[in-house]
């Protein structure tokens, strides 16, 4: 940490990996913007923090909503003057169902989530980026593995998680010019709810269902300090944090 005190917004801070971090953050000498639909659930995460929770701001949120994204960073500005990260984690996939059987509502309500709020919260962050003193600053997009390989009737998930990648390659592009840096992480089997059922059973491609390890979601949270930790003439471009065993890399 600088002696100028970072500022971050991480959206979906009210659970999993958006908790985990948020609290990782703080404790790391953040003060933090979190963002989330529930209230309670932010404030649940404010108490986890500990005495670090002091530098914690709730901003109830729904990243599908612009003009509650433009009211969420500017209530950060306000409140803290300035922003140094963005955690794009807020997400939901749809139901595993087949791909034919998916309604046009939540195939919209994946795409809404997953991919235009973090185009828009990608938005509201370079109009403070570019123009705050010092000048810049980094985005961390929440990826998956999905982004590379998809699960079985995982078309709305998978398709937002492909789309997020490029994402993040715009976003490295077009933000040098600002000396903002955006970096992706891409998490397989991290220990939350979306992934319960793969402890007790996920379908593979072949059919069979097979119980997949899982990691801690602090790991996760640990991953991303780091990634955020690095000055802005350096950058994990991507970032895969997995569970060692689970089935991603190789055939069967």
């Amino acid at each position: 940490m600088s002696s100028i005190t970072k500022v971050a917004i991480v959206t979906g801070a009210g659970s999993n990996i958006g908790r985990r971090t948020s609290i990782a953050l703080l404790q790391e000498g953040y003060c933090v913007a979190l963002a989330g639909r529930r209230v309670e659930a932010l404030q649940s995460t404010v108490k986890d923090a500990g005495s670090a929770g002091s530098r914690a701001l709730v901003v109830p949120s729904d990243v599908t909503s612009p003009a509650a994204i433009e009211a969420l960073f500017a209530k950060t500005k306000e409140t803290f003057g300035r922003l140094d990260l963005l955690f794009n984690n807020a997400g939901i996939g749809a139901p595993g169902i087949l791909l034919e059987d998916l309604s046009y509502e939540q195939w919209k309500a994946v795409v809404d989530t997953n991919l235009t709020g973090s185009f828009l919260c990608t938005q509201q962050a370079f109009k403070i980026m570019k123009s705050q003193n010092p000048r810049g600053g980094r985005i961390i997009n929440n990826g998956s593995v999905s982004a590379h390989v998809p699960r079985v009737n995982s078309a709305p998930y998978a398709s937002t998680k492909h789309a997020l990648t490029g994402l993040t390659k715009a976003t490295s592009l077009d933000g040098r010019k600002y000396d903002i840096a955006c970096g992706q992480i891409d998490i397989g089997n991290a220990s939350i709810n979306s992934t319960q059922r793969t402890s007790h059973g996920s379908t593979q491609s072949s059919g069979e269902v097979v119980v997949e390890p899982r990691m801690d979601t602090n790991d996760v949270a640990r991953a991303v300090v780091y990634m955020a930790s690095l000055p802005l003439d350096a950058n994990v471009q991507f970032m895969t944090v997995m569970a060692t065993k689970m089935p991603y890399v190789g055939r069967g």
